[in-house]
């Protein structure tokens, strides 16, 4: 079940990275080394526009870590979401590109 769960995520976050690309931008790995929790995706778009994406598969939730670093990058203002449906992906470039 867990490599099922595994390949299911990977699945949305490569349509996520697809989609990003279609639309003109870029979907970087965002890996902090020494902070545990960052979201999966810096999604940068035209414009300059930018957002963070945690992409999980349908059903999973957050870690209580990943929803302390989402709060803190709120906090500063930024665009921070948490994917776990395919037919979500153009809501929220729509909204990053706000």
């Amino acid at each position: 079940m867990k490599g099922e769960i595994g390949m299911l995520e990977k699945i949305i976050e490569q349509l996520l990275v697809n989609e990003v690309k279609r639309r003109g931008g870029r979907a970087y790995k965002f890996i902090s080394p020494g902070i545990n929790g960052v979201p999966d995706r810096l999604v940068l778009m035209p414009g300059g526009k930018i957002g963070f994406v945690e992409v999980k598969a349908p059903g999973v939730s957050m870690r209580p870590n990943q929803i302390k670093r989402k709060s803190e990058l709120e906090a500063l203002g930024f665009l921070v979401y948490c994917l776990d449906n395919p037919k979500l992906i153009g809501s929220v470039l729509d909204e990053i590109e706000g």
